[in-house]
């Protein structure tokens, strides 16, 4: 077998701009053989997981990263020879990766171009992040190399790279301002970035050792020489004496830099409302009943996102964004209707497309699909691009209301809190009524408080009185 006929399979990108993806399991082995169209392995972007198929024949030769590494999109994971005696063809060892130094500046690489309840949170964006093996409490950067790049090296005949001397500590521009802005010296720190990075982590624990008057910690021959075990779809977690640590990655990382992103990039108004829903309590058993909806799940949430379409149709410069950097307000004459789902994997987002051309049961149908995926945890990353307003329910866990983060290039966000039978005046007396409180948080750019207070005061009219939904609509 010639060189040619080992072909390499690069991680693809899999999530529409995004520039990584951790390896969760892998499904094959060296040895083994593999079919056009195989799944090989499962990788988790900063949206979903999601599976990669092999796009042609062979025996797999190598897999170069193990699971739980994050690889840059564009970067071989997997050879597989192809063609004739592809199952006698030895391992190449030129693939085999070669042995960094210790605290030596990574080698450039080619960049990409350019049951619980489920119904709860925010939303994602993606990842700039660079590839960071999957480590424990230690700092990588002063150890060595990973054992079986090493051993590789070694029977490769490499020796050990000369010593490698930098000017100054390697560390990303943002990090480098969160330092100057901190006044932490970046010579001072310790970095556990791969290849001895410095990250944003290591200048904060700069910040909090130097405030400390004498260690807490525990000794250090009693912390874990490394991370314990776990399954490959979690963070690796370790523990201390006093504390458990949990690796932020994949869709929480992305769920943490979305809300921080938009939190400090949207000014944010919430707005709340107390509404008797007693009516569209007394419609969804109603609905339940009728044979349109047979074999579909009806609950209040299908109302109330009934409810939110309508009153987006009223007041349709609710659904919009902010260009920055072409200083406009765009106003989106389709409404892509987000549902916050708690999953195993993090909060995600997926939207129903075009919720705003559905009729009730076939808004019914939208919700019920997207719920089911999103707890078997196959939520592509297609179903949470492109979202125009977002609703979460924080009722399911028996809360009041909050006050919801914007989804992060979206406008408003609809909190809805548990319905309770509460004392309520109706009719001129006190009586027991089905109640619930909604928060409307909105961009105070592009709405202001007439538009959100409009948009929010017609979802409580309609849910009080659901027969709006034909008198609007």
């Amino acid at each position: 077998m010639t060189e040619a006929s080992v072909r390499e399979f690069k991680m693809p990108d899999v999530g529409e701009g995004l520039t990584e993806a951790e390896i969760l399991k892998w499904y094959v082995q060296p040895g083994d053989t593999v079919t056009d169209g195989q799944v090989v392995c499962e990788v988790e972007t900063a949206k979903a997981a999601v599976e990669l198929p092999i796009p042609y024949d062979g025996v797999v030769r190598e897999l170069h990263f193990p699971e739980g590494t994050t690889v840059d999109v564009g970067t071989s994971i997997i050879a597989v020879a192809v063609g004739d005696g592809a199952a006698a063809e030895p391992v190449r060892e030129a693939e085999a990766p070669a042995a960094p130094e210790a605290g030596a500046a990574p080698e450039a690489e080619a960049a990409p171009e350019g049951r619980q309840p489920v119904l709860v949170g925010y939303g994602v964006a993606t990842s700039s992040t660079r590839r960071r093996p999957r480590k424990g409490p230690q700092a990588p950067a002063q150890a060595a190399p990973p054992a079986a790049a090493a051993i590789q090296a070694e029977m490769n005949g490499h020796g050990p790279a000369a010593p490698v001397t930098r000017e100054r500590p390697l560390a990303k521009p943002p990090v480098r301002k969160l330092a100057k802005d901190l006044g932490v010296d970046l010579a001072t720190v310790t970095p556990t970035g791969p290849d001895g990075i410095i990250t944003r982590e290591d200048v904060h624990a700069a910040v909090t050792a130097a405030q400390a008057p004498e260690p807490s910690a525990a000794p250090a021959a009693q912390a874990p020489a490394h991370a314990p075990a776990a399954p490959s779809s979690a963070p690796v977690s370790y523990d201390t004496a006093r504390e458990t640590r949990v690796p932020v990655k994949g869709v929480r990382k992305a769920t943490a830099a979305a809300m921080v992103g938009s939190a400090f990039t949207a000014p944010h108004v919430t707005e709340f409302v107390t509404v008797d829903v007693t009516r569209t309590m007394k419609l969804v058993e109603e609905l339940k009943q009728d044979k349109e909806f047979a074999g579909l799940r009806v609950n209040p949430l299908l109302l109330i996102a009934k409810a939110l379409l309508v009153a987006i149709r009223r007041n349709p410069d609710i659904n919009a964004s902010w260009d920055e950097a072409a200083q406009e307000i765009v106003v989106k004459h389709y409404v892509n209707l987000g549902i916050a789902a708690a999953t195993p994997r993090g909060l995600i987002v997926p939207n129903i497309k075009d919720a705003h051309a559905k009729t009730l049961p076939q808004l019914a149908e939208s919700l019920g699909e997207l719920v089911s995926t999103a707890r078997e945890g196959k939520t592509s990353p297609a179903a949470m691009q492109g979202g125009t307003v977002t609703i979460t329910n924080v009722g399911v866990f028996g809360v009041d209301t909050g006050t919801p983060i914007l989804n992060q290039g979206e406008s408003a966000i609809l909190a809805v809190g548990a319905i309770k039978l509460q004392p309520w005046v109706h009719k001129g007396k006190v009586k027991p009524r089905q109640v619930t409180t909604l928060a409307l948080s909105f961009d105070h750019r592009l709405v202001d408080g007439e538009l959100g207070s409009k948009v929010l005061a017609d979802v409580a009219a309609i849910l009080e009185q659901p027969k709006r939904l034909l008198t609007w609509a």
